[in-house]
């Protein structure tokens, strides 16, 4: 008998545009925030789809259940968004950590919680814990002297990885002054490489090379920038190594990943000593500085950052930008007398931010391309009993802290206005910190270090559920702001954000 069933001929194809508007936007209510925004930008049919009334109703009362929207519901629920990560409110869920009467050396935010160091202690702390009242912090004390740097890297891009389920985890790599690093993953050291001849003073802001193979850098007392596979096997690390590179003659400060070719290594020595490094041709077996470009700058260097072809170097007084295809100075971003204690930079809005004695400035490089004589566009006077040594830059905010100040202030990115000061000291009786020894931000959250004389102090801000808005006083602060421009936010966010 013959087969009855049909040829495929006779089946008809289907693709998604033969799909109604209701079917797409109920499909697209299921996507991320970063993946409805690429699908907007595919096409006008889909960026019709994506401003559905009903995809941002269900994202809105998902997160705000007891609020209604007045207006278009994509704007206000937009709106909200952008209110929260500008901590424009007064009722953030609030968590003290108390610690060891020690200052608090770094504090990194991860997904789900963070890591912080004093001393050669590493403690991670889970959100949902601390904010529940039963954290039980987990001890990292594998090193056996002050911890001087730490980053997190996604965890595909070393050898631990084995599970697409893994790709949204971190792991967390820390330098020493017992002249080692080490990468942590679920709590415990996975490898520990050692090669530096004195304290590891530094590490790459990011990781170098593309696809496989990636690359850790790190810088040390001894002068040397190390070269370590991330791929390598082997707790010990004793095949990680893939280089020394030489050429510094005092101790690497700061390093970084230059943004048009990730095969390039900046770093920058204490004695203000510019070095550009092909790592592409570092080997092991030849004593080779790979260096294909030197400048030198003015003054103690404080930070230093990469955006396509150039770098941006916070120095002495002043932020230079430097062209990495030529090794020559192009622009004088900003000048900031007497003296830079902190820079951030935004290159989406084309902005820097500067902390010096008792202030902060904002900067348009756009503005100072044509000028010898850099000028603000915005002066953020909020602290006017510390170096603003401490200063965070997002498309929705700046934060900025110093050592002596009690508060820490908010600012709107776009205009300077100030919309929050926040407590970093404790309010328990009997319990007494000052200033702000650490801080970090992430999104809607902040982590703020403080130390007295018997106890240390984390603060934990979450402002992803305020519902109370900041009341302005008449006599609230407000920056000194030139001529403010509409700048465009095209940054995208992911879930995560939340």
């Amino acid at each position: 008998m013959a087969d009855p069933s049909p040829s495929p001929s006779q089946f008809q194809s289907t693709n998604i545009m033969d799909l109604d508007v209701d079917s797409l936007a109920h499909c697209a209510e299921h996507l991320s925030l970063e993946d409805l925004s690429n699908l907007a930008m595919s096409s006008k049919h889909f960026k019709r789809i994506t401003y559905s009334d009903s995809i941002w109703l269900r994202r809105f009362r998902e997160r705000w259940p007891q609020q209604i929207p007045s207006s278009s519901v994509r704007e206000a629920y937009l709106a909200k968004r952008i209110t929260l990560q500008q901590f424009k409110f007064d009722d953030p869920l609030v968590a003290d950590y108390y610690t060891a009467p020690k200052p608090c050396d770094q504090i990194v935010l991860d997904k789900n919680g963070f890591f912080f160091s004093q001393g050669s202690l590493i403690q991670m702390i889970e959100m949902d814990s601390v904010f529940s009242g039963s954290d039980s912090p987990l001890m990292l004390s594998d090193h056996n002297a002050r911890i001087t740097c730490m980053r997190l890297f996604s965890l595909d891009e070393t050898s631990l990885f084995r599970r697409e389920t893994q790709s949204k985890e971190n792991v967390l790599v820390t330098s020493s002054c017992d002249h080692s690093i080490r990468l942590w993953w679920k709590g415990t050291c996975q490898r520990c490489f050692r090669g530096h001849n004195g304290p590891v003073s530094t590490l790459s802001d990011k990781l170098l090379g593309d696809g496989i193979g990636k690359v850790l850098a790190s810088g040390g007392e001894d002068g040397t920038v190390q070269l370590w596979s991330f791929t390598s096997s082997g707790k010990r690390g004793q095949h990680a190594r893939k280089a020394t590179l030489y050429g510094h003659g005092k101790p690497v400060k700061l390093m970084s990943v230059a943004g048009h070719k990730s095969s390039l290594l900046v770093t920058i020595s204490r004695d203000s000593k510019v070095r550009v490094w092909d790592t592409t041709t570092a080997t092991s077996a030849v004593r080779s500085s790979c260096c294909v470009g030197m400048i030198s700058v003015p003054g103690s260097p404080v930070n230093m950052k990469c955006h396509e072809s150039l770098l941006y170097v916070a120095a002495g007084s002043s932020v230079i930008a430097i062209d990495l295809r030529t090794m020559r100075k192009v622009l004088t971003a900003a000048n900031c007398q007497p003296k830079l204690y902190s820079f951030e930079m935004l290159p989406s809005k084309s902005l820097i931010c500067t902390g010096g004695s008792g202030r902060a400035m904002l900067w348009d490089i756009r503005r100072n391309q044509e000028t010898m004589k850099p000028e603000p566009i915005a002066e953020l006077d909020g602290h006017h009993t510390s170096s603003v040594a401490f200063l965070h830059m997002d498309p929705y905010k700046i934060v900025t802290g110093g050592p002596e100040d009690s508060n820490i202030n908010v600012w709107e990115t776009d205009t300077g206005t100030q919309t929050n000061s926040l407590s970093c000291d404790s309010d328990s009786d009997g319990v007494i910190t000052t200033g702000c020894a650490a801080m970090a931000v992430n999104g809607f959250r902040i982590v703020t270090g403080s130390c007295g004389g018997f106890l240390g102090l984390l603060r934990i801000r979450d402002f992803s559920n305020s519902t109370c808005p900041v009341v302005k006083s008449k006599d609230e602060h407000a920056s000194k702001f030139w001529d403010p421009q509409p700048y465009s936010d095209t940054d995208t966010d992911t879930d995560e954000d939340w």
